[in-house]
């Protein structure tokens, strides 16, 4: 196998790696909006989500689309943006 052809293989292993990464974050993005919902709590700024997951599906983007990690910060961001309203919580019920 030529050098060239060992450099394709390996981009485009490392495409779908990243791709993966992406879509297991945006899957666990979605379930983590559901649950909060389901248990009546604040799931935070509405287009924070909604921007992260429309960022995730629209072709244009920062980085070209082989290269998801701009895709994979955006949605870390906004499930940690999730957290934010939880955290609250949690330090006004260990004062109690």
């Amino acid at each position: 196998m030529k050098w060239t052809t060992t450099v394709i293989v390996v981009a485009v292993a490392l495409a779908a790696l990243t791709l993966a990464m992406a879509v297991a974050l945006l899957v666990r993005l979605v379930r983590a909006r559901r649950d909060l919902r389901r248990a009546g709590l604040p799931t935070g700024r509405r287009w924070v989500f909604w921007g992260a997951v429309l960022y995730f599906l629209l072709p244009t983007d920062l980085l070209p689309d082989p290269v998801y990690l701009d895709d994979i910060g955006v949605l870390f961001l906004a499930l940690r943006s999730l957290r934010g309203p939880l955290d609250g919580l949690n330090r006004h019920e260990s004062s109690l």
